[in-house]
């Protein structure tokens, strides 16, 4: 592994970290964030437009870049430092991928050049909280998270050579507007029960989106519907259970996230230091103070080491190595560490909700309740490694 960056992904972290800073300080997040769309299309089309974000790691004859996992990574990264409010996760990470690796010749031809091109936004419609779970993260990937038998989750039926879906998924990241979605659904009864993944149109009859309320405003959710809705099965093999799929999936999101949370992670550090440095108690600056000094000094030690994970999990999911979910549950730590010890440094302003290290700890927080917490990301890897099998452990 050479762990050098080539000329053109620093250029890559360079333009994009330039493009956020004039386009995403903390006031344009607040402003995104309250748009009907929870994101501003106006940057959103500048990152598709300028720099091929969207289509960042998706092959040339699709319209995308053809970049590596590593590229998608260190773009992340600099997204999670200004807590950009912006579809990447769901479109580019979760349903760009699967629609590469599923879908038909025509499917993949008609879709991912518009949703390189930024023109078309998609989301993985996965009901509750079971996100972590279906990516394989914090569960086996047989585990039965899409929801069973006659309730739960979204049940599909044939009927006259057609796909109908009835059911909801609640927590869908950027469900409420995406213009497309991909719907993991129950089909075969009890006799011959598999999940299959299909394609709905977001403004297709029967279907019904709410934006929640989340912990974490920079990352919109929707409550998704589905109303005997017409919908296309994604791929051409009705045998083709989607579970491993998404399964496989799950380590270049665990490695993804682990380098944005760096980023929120770095940033925060970063604001806090140059406070501490600035506010003054007893006539000298507070940074000067020992205690201070060793309070950010474990920090920075921790956002080095979480660094160090992110990166090397974004190279190991091209060479067959899953550490993405370790390298996501330190990046997590990392960042909760950060934002708490940020929130605490900065004194009584920083215990106010209209201060920006708040929206830091709400991102650490949000993500662990979406895809985590990080003892069950670790109890997992340790599971799926055998670490623990067949020995006794000391008490």
């Amino acid at each position: 592994m050479d762990a050098r960056f080539t000329d053109e992904q620093d250029e890559i972290r360079r333009a994009l970290r330039e493009l956020l800073h004039k386009r995403c300080g903390t006031e344009g997040v607040r402003a995104a964030v309250d748009r009907a769309e929870g994101y501003d299309p106006g940057l959103w089309t500048a990152l598709g437009e300028q720099l091929g974000l969207p289509g960042l790691a998706l092959p040339e004859q699709y319209g995308g870049a053809g970049c590596t996992r590593t590229e998608v990574a260190l773009a992340a990264e600099e997204l999670g430092r200004a807590l950009a409010p912006t579809p990447f996760l769901a479109t580019a990470v979760l349903a760009a991928p699967l629609l590469l690796a599923l879908g038909t010749d025509a499917q993949r031809a008609e879709l991912l050049p518009r949703i390189a091109d930024g023109g078309l936004t998609a989301a993985l419609a996965v009901p509750g909280t079971r996100l972590g779970t279906a990516l394989a993260l914090t569960g086996p990937p047989g585990a039965d998270w899409a929801g069973g038998g006659r309730a739960g989750g979204v049940q599909a039926r044939r009927a006259a050579d057609r796909w109908r879906l009835y059911g909801e998924a609640d927590q869908v990241l950027d469900g409420h507007r995406a213009g497309l979605l991909l719907v993991p659904a129950h089909t075969g009864g009890y006799a011959r029960s598999r999940v299959l993944l299909f394609l709905v149109a977001g403004d297709a009859a029967g279907v019904v989106r709410t934006r929640r309320t989340g912990l974490d405003a920079t990352r919109s959710q929707g409550r998704v519907q589905l109303r005997d809705v017409q919908a296309e099965l994604l791929g051409s093999d009705e045998d083709t259970d989607v579970r491993d799929a998404l399964a496989g999936l799950g380590d270049l999101v665990a490695a993804v996230l682990a380098a944005e949370a760096v980023g929120a992670a770095d940033r925060a550090l970063e604001r806090t230091v140059e406070y501490v440095k600035q506010r003054e108690q007893f006539g000298r600056a507070i940074g000067s103070f020992q205690a201070v000094k060793h309070r950010l000094a474990d920090v920075y030690v921790a956002v080095r080491a979480a660094r160090s994970a992110a990166y090397y999990a974004a190279w190991a999911t091209t060479h067959g190595e899953p550490v993405g979910g370790l390298a996501l549950a330190q990046a997590l730590e990392a960042l909760r560490t950060a934002a708490g010890e940020g929130i605490q440094l900065h004194g009584g302003i920083g215990f106010t909700w209209e201060h920006e290290a708040h929206l830091y700890f709400k991102r650490a927080a949000g993500d662990e309740l979406l895809f985590g917490p990080g003892h069950r990301l670790r109890a997992h890897a340790a599971e799926a490694a055998g670490l623990f099998a067949g020995q006794e452990v000391a008490v």
